[in-house]
């Protein structure tokens, strides 16, 4: 409980605060942009991602309304 923002007494806690902020600044200063390479990769993999999700979801509708029907 000591990294709490406010201590027992009710009040802000600098220390805690000024650690929180370090750790958001440090990962902060890891993080880069992105080349344009790297960001069409990305978005490539995500669109396959949710054209197959569609894809599997437009099946299983399908399945769900023609089989039904057939029986």
């Amino acid at each position: 409980m000591q990294n709490n923002i406010k201590d027992i007494t009710g009040k802000v806690d600098l220390e805690a605060i000024s650690e929180k902020l370090d750790a958001y600044i440090r990962i902060l200063k890891l993080a880069k942009r992105p080349t344009r390479d790297e960001f069409f990769k990305i978005s490539k993999i995500a669109g396959a991602a949710m054209a197959l999700i569609g894809l599997i979801g437009f099946t299983i509708y399908l399945l769900m309304t023609v089989l039904p029907k057939g029986f």
